[in-house]
């Protein structure tokens, strides 16, 4: 976690670099273990979860269940990796449990149950539903009068499922200003290219269309994350959607940019490799902020 101490925005930007990065070599040792897994997205939105949770999101650890705490809605699950190893770095639950990933009566599976393990806010399965969730609950906090956000989480390759653009047309439409949207625009899914398979360009222009607030940024750029986030509590009468520019794989240059490393796990060796590559990242990350 990081210190309690007052850190400069420098100072703060480089620690939730490195948290990202030690997220990454916790999922490359928990894939591992478990022998099964997706590796790609994972490690591609580790800047982003970082941020969320050690910046951004109004949460408490030790008051999981406060009524009037944000939420995170994971959709594309299978990147649950990132979400139990983050979740264990906030303190929501031993990192013990995390060797225990996709195991035999685990609590930690392949796809999150909610209620299974402290901080899981939704169930996945089928991809394409998570909008939708995020969307009730965020409505559900406007009726009874709270104050807090509502983040979700999706893939790209899920905007193919057709539940994603009714949810799309639904949250406008109640004008759901404290609902925000961060896409993981990574460009791949499990039998491709997303642009090969079903394009999705022009995404912002498709956005906009049904009244979305929309921001792009590079999803690996902790002060761009930030600021969009805060910029979305800014917006009013409609809610936001942020398209995170990630590359898939990021920081284990073997994986990277490979959809075939979507649903993939590494070998031991391949491992010892991965976290030799996160280590030269981890020394690049310190080296921008000295």
């Amino acid at each position: 976690m990081p210190s309690t101490k007052k850190l400069s925005k420098h100072n703060e930007i480089e620690e939730l670099a490195l948290i990202a990065n030690n997220l990454r070599k916790t999922i490359i040792n928990m894939l591992l273990e478990a022998g099964s897994g997706h590796p790609a997205s994972s490690l591609g939105m580790a800047d982003i979860f970082a941020a969320l949770y050690f910046k951004i999101l109004n949460i408490d650890p030790k008051n999981p269940n406060d009524l009037d705490r944000d939420r995170f809605v994971l959709s594309n699950g299978h990147i649950c990796p990132l979400w139990y190893a983050t979740l264990a770095e906030r303190g929501y639950f031993s990192k013990a449990k995390l060797k225990d990933l996709r195991k035999l009566g685990s609590e930690l599976q392949g796809h999150p149950k909610f209620g299974a393990l402290s901080g899981i806010e939704n169930s996945s399965g089928s991809l394409g539903q998570g909008l939708s969730q995020a969307a009730g609950m965020a409505l559900a906090a406007k009726i009874q009068g709270k104050k807090y956000r509502v983040y979700v989480a999706t893939g790209d390759g899920e905007l193919q499922e057709g539940q994603i653009w009714e949810a799309a047309m639904f949250a406008p439409n109640k004008k759901l200003d404290n609902l925000t949207w961060i896409i993981d625009r990574n460009n791949i899914q499990i039998d491709g290219y997303t642009e090969d398979i079903m394009p999705l360009e022009n995404l912002r222009s498709k956005l906009e269309s049904f009244n979305w607030y929309v921001i792009e940024i590079d999803g690996h750029n902790i002060e761009e994350i930030i600021s969009a986030c805060n910029m979305a509590k800014s917006v009013s009468q409609r809610p936001t959607a942020i398209i995170a520019h990630t590359i898939p794989g990021r920081g284990v240059e073997f994986m990277e940019y490979k959809f075939e490393w979507h649903g993939k796990v590494p070998s031991k060796e391949q491992a010892l490799k991965a976290v030799k590559s996160l280590a030269s990242l981890e020394g690049r990350i310190k080296s921008d902020y000295d």
